[in-house]
């Protein structure tokens, strides 16, 4: 299992009662994706921006993308640019992947044998890595989940236990979560006041 796979896991299914936003979902999967692809040496990071290397496969399919999807001309792709561009609709990718692999099924109506919308992970090793790496507060998991609002554990707390390039990375993930709060709040803004004046209040 990847970082990635098991941040949905665990921000999905095993964090009851905090919903996570899909787009703050997409944006820290991207950031959980570079997360490994620094860790496998495929990028390293110079400032804020995200330098290719040379580098085999990581025999996970996403992941691989993810490194195929790396710009490789300079100028190189800052790591905020990386979370929207890679971001986009990431979540439901994953969904798709993790579904496809068998690690998360569609339920199925008690009298019906028809899948539901709804998904529930299944009872596999990697469902069982990915709880054990949430229970145990495996620092970067766990402040990636702080990230999108999950998990009380600030990002900072990555520091002096984590490369400097995670931090780094963690750190963009949360700002760019704010930020995409930000905008929803001006859109909820703007729609009651559009509503306002539709209803002529």
């Amino acid at each position: 299992m990847t970082t990635p796979r098991d941040l949905f896991l665990v921000t999905v299914y095993d964090a009851a009662g905090r919903p996570v936003e899909q787009g703050d979902l997409s944006l820290a999967l991207a950031g959980a994706e570079l997360v490994d692809l620094l860790d496998a040496g495929a990028a390293t990071l110079d400032g804020d921006l995200i330098v290719p290397a040379t580098a085999g496969g990581t025999d996970d399919r996403l992941l691989d993308e993810a490194m195929a999807a790396l710009r490789r001309e300079t100028p190189y792709e800052s790591v905020e640019d990386w979370l929207w561009r890679r971001g986009r609709g990431l979540g439901a990718v994953y969904l798709d992947a993790l579904e496809t692999d068998g690690t998360v099924t569609r339920q199925r109506r008690r009298w019906l044998s028809l899948p539901t919308g709804r998904t529930e992970p299944a009872d596999s090793p990697e469902r069982v890595r990915a709880h054990e790496r949430w229970a145990t507060g495996e620092p970067v998991l766990a402040a990636l989940a702080a990230a999108v609002g999950i998990h009380d554990e600030p990002a900072r707390d990555l520091t002096g236990t984590a490369p400097e390039a995670t931090v780094t990375v963690v750190a963009a993930v949360g700002d760019a979560v704010t930020e995409l709060a930000a905008v929803r709040q001006r859109r909820e803004i703007e729609d009651a006041a559009f509503d306002n004046v539709w209803r002529g209040l």
